[in-house]
């Protein structure tokens, strides 16, 4: 049944049966809410009015309440005051950092939840945050943001390696990252500086706050470079785990675990290795390279009849597509197919948070799949620790071989 606040959406007739029009709130404005959502959210208006913002810069506030005709009474510096106004049907929830406490607020209060990663920093969250999805009792209310699982050419890769025997087939997955500054990603947008007017004090309480979370997860005497570690598997690498999941399930553990940088950095690249659920291999490679041209992403899947491999470009190129290459042995020979399609998935995430929030349809990563992605950051670092025979304690020290 349709979200009882949902308006019908214009009536288009090549577009097939109206949908409800949902009220969306967008809470955390910067790069990615300006870069991807907000203008996606304007495109599909015949599913999304922007009906409420929130941010802690209320600069930032008026220059896109303005730009998207939100009204100033619609536009609150802090998240309890937005959930206490209402006058929305659903949150996407944008802010930095850990978002547990947050969306399991908005969900209490009884709104679907868009969340971006990581949903949290620690398994207890991601707990509380599974009870207040079951506390609402109407299915699932919260989809966490990894728009990459709703990119056509991974849903391809999929439908692919069904036919060729699903995961039982897969030798391994071997993911590579090269990252650029995220600065040099958004040169191209211009965006305006806001911002400047947040109190310092209130930055500084958010940020005691995910060094408490941090510590809660790694315990107190972890290392800058475990720290360094879980918080780029948590804000960067957990796409990957995503994709993973998608492939083959969650992970069996991470049995390497090294990071290495130049002198001054604490963490410049990072390599993960483990075991599949179906009994293949996974490797992933991430490398920090601020001098890099571009950002690149690989995923590459050996199983028993040929290899897939996924390109993908900048996640801030709106409708820049991801290439699967499909290679096969056909006659004697190699075969090499190409898919693409410019079908961008951050919209195709929208969409699907649509369908959730008014049809109940699953979406492909909930409470379930953010545990297992922070889960397994944590045997990360219970990798490393063990190896460098450093201590790791919190949630951590579960995983610690002994």
């Amino acid at each position: 049944m349709p979200h009882p606040a949902a308006s019908p959406s214009p009536s288009d007739s090549s577009a097939g049966p109206r949908r409800p029009r949902l009220r969306v709130a967008v809470a955390g404005l910067g790069a990615v809410a300006r870069t991807a959502h907000l203008p996606l959210l304007e495109r599909r208006r015949d599913l999304f009015q922007v009906s409420a913002l929130c941010d802690l810069s209320r600069s930032a506030l008026d220059d896109v309440g303005t730009r998207h005709g939100v009204p100033p009474g619609k536009r609150h510096t802090s998240l309890a005051q937005l959930l206490a106004a209402g006058g929305f049907d659903a949150l996407i929830l944008l802010t930095s950092g850990s978002h547990g406490a947050d969306a399991a607020s908005a969900l209490r209060a009884g709104y679907p939840v868009l969340c971006e990663k990581p949903l949290a920093f620690t398994r207890a969250e991601v707990r509380e945050v599974a009870s207040a999805e079951r506390a609402a009792g109407e299915g699932p209310r919260l989809m966490v943001g990894y728009m990459k699982q709703y990119d056509p050419a991974a849903v391809r890769l999929n439908e692919v390696l069904k036919d060729a025997g699903g995961p039982g087939a897969v030798r391994s997955v071997e993911v590579c990252v090269l990252h650029p500054t995220s600065g040099a990603q958004l040169a191209f947008a211009r965006l305006p500086r806001t911002g400047g007017d947040v109190p310092d004090g209130e930055l500084d309480a958010l940020r005691s706050r995910d060094d408490s979370l941090v510590e809660e997860a790694l315990g107190p005497l972890a290392s800058e470079r475990m720290r360094a570690l879980y918080a780029i598997v948590n804000s960067s690498v957990c796409h990957e785990l995503s994709l993973l999941r998608q492939i083959d399930g969650p992970p069996e553990g991470v049995d390497f675990a090294a990071t290495w940088a130049d002198e001054g950095e604490a963490t410049g690249s990072l390599a993960l290795d483990g075991r599949l659920p179906s009994g293949g291999r996974y490797a992933v490679r991430w490398h920090f390279l601020p001098e890099h041209a571009a950002y690149r992403e690989t995923v590459r899947v050996h199983h028993e009849q040929g290899s897939l491999e996924l390109a993908f470009p900048s996640p801030y190129l709106m409708n820049a597509p991801t290439v699967l290459t499909e290679t096969s042995a056909v006659g004697g020979g190699e075969h090499r197919a190409e898919f693409r399609s410019v079908a961008e998935a951050f919209e195709e995430e929208l969409v699907a948070f649509h369908a959730m929030a008014v049809d109940g349809v699953p979406p492909r990563t909930g409470a379930e799949g953010a545990a297992a992605d922070v889960a397994t950051a944590q045997q990360a670092v219970a990798a490393l620790a063990a190896r460098e025979g450093a201590p790791c304690g919190g949630e951590a020290g579960h995983y610690l071989r002994r």
